[in-house]
């Protein structure tokens, strides 16, 4: 499976995850799916309204997501929520045991962004196998 990125969404990722360290970032992407491709089209950030500790986890804010979803649904041109990203301050750019925990909807790609207090490194793609036993990694463009 690949995903398209456009350069600017994957630079508004980037920026989102350097000003939020030493938290994490997080947010939703919405676009289209084409067969085993998934064409990226937009960025949604979130405030990261996790509870717990937020420099090593992250909760997309629900009311984000219902009003996107609304949204998505009265402009009804095919867009659709496809998956989320979020920042590992000082950590690679590789799921964790905490995201796998968090993997509950399996057709969701994960974008994860590395970054240190000297800006964001890579970025990689994920998805997380139906039986939610791991990720497997995406052919991102």
């Amino acid at each position: 499976m690949a995903v398209r990125l456009p350069d600017d969404l994957e630079r508004r990722i980037r920026r989102h995850a350097e000003a939020c360290y030493p938290n994490e970032a997080c947010g939703l992407l919405t676009g289209h799916r084409d067969g085993d491709t998934i064409d990226i089209t937009d960025v949604h950030e979130s405030e990261n309204v996790t509870e717990a500790d937020p420099r090593t986890g992250f909760e997309i804010d629900p009311k984000l997501r219902f009003d996107l979803m609304r949204a998505l649904e009265a402009a009804n041109d095919g867009a659709d929520i496809v998956g989320h990203y979020h920042s590992h301050p000082d950590h690679p750019a590789a799921p964790s045991d905490t995201d796998l925990s968090m993997a509950y909807e399996t057709e969701f790609v994960w974008l994860i962004c590395g970054v240190t207090e000297t800006g964001a490194t890579e970025l990689n793609a994920f998805k997380p196998r139906e039986d939610r036993s791991r990720f497997e990694p995406l052919d991102l463009r």
